[in-house]
């Protein structure tokens, strides 16, 4: 038994299956930018996953990616008080995701940036299809979002050195750190997100309970990355910070 959301202009697509449920970005003409909205959408379809005692939560992006990260469309008519909370929504988001009562499958491709890159470190399995390639530039302007969760997964050099350079990277060097556990065309995910979706029911709920309890950071780490988060959004002059980093990007991207 399954169902899916049946609104064509939903940011968010839904698919209940009783093995897993899939929450497809959909905001493709935005290369799935994370607007208030998707991320309001999220957190309520994670809290009703939550809810239903969903096994498995499967991230995944419609389109030509995941996430290019944070939607910055208009962002000069919010005040920082408005961005500071939408990031703050942002991170809580990326909480639910990873300590949550559910098994995580996250599948990332094309090019993907920021805070969709930390939606998808946030998960637990994390593939990719081949060529795709990942980008965290937030320190550029100040934002701490996602770095102690980075350094997790690759470790403190690996994450001190993606960050220091804010560099792009592929999915080669995604699997060769730990970012990624393997690489799956998109057409091999539905057998991927089936295997998944076995290995997380092959243990009883309480068993599952205990895997995600024991094998996953404390609730210490919970509160100091949102209080780091917060001390670097609020910090006097996010706007101008923000406005600085996306006109040296724009000239980056037109230096031959």
């Amino acid at each position: 038994m399954s169902t899916e959301a049946a609104s064509s202009n939903a940011v968010l697509l839904i698919g209940r299956h009783a093995s897993h449920w899939t929450l497809t970005l959909n905001r493709p003409d935005k290369r799935n930018a994370l607007s208030a909205a998707l991320v309001e959408a999220l957190l309520a379809a994670v809290s009703e996953a939550s809810a239903a005692q969903a096994p498995l939560l499967v991230l995944q992006g419609a389109g030509v990616n995941l996430s290019a990260g944070f939607d910055f469309t208009g962002y000069e008519a919010e005040s920082e008080g408005d961005l500071l909370l939408r990031f703050v929504r942002i991170e809580t988001l990326l909480q639910q995701i990873a300590y949550g009562p559910f098994a995580t499958l996250a599948l990332a491709h094309g090019n993907n940036f920021g805070a969709g890159v930390d939606l998808f470190a946030a998960c637990r399995h994390r593939w990719c299809a081949p060529q795709s390639r990942f980008r965290m530039p937030g320190l550029k302007f100040g934002l701490a979002l996602g770095t102690r969760r980075l350094a997790s997964l690759v470790g403190e050099s690996h994450a001190y050195s993606l960050l220091e350079t804010t560099a792009s990277f592929g999915d080669e060097h995604a699997q060769r750190i730990g970012f990624v556990q393997g690489t799956k065309s998109p057409d091999e995910w539905p057998a991927l997100i089936a295997q998944v979706s076995a290995s997380t029911l092959s243990l009883p709920p309480e068993g599952r309970r205990l895997l995600r309890e024991l094998t996953r950071s404390s609730h210490r780490d919970r509160d100091g990355d949102m209080a780091a988060l917060v001390a670097s959004a609020s910090a006097p002059g996010l706007k101008e910070r923000i406005r600085v980093y996306r006109e040296e990007s724009a000239r980056a991207a037109h230096t031959p």
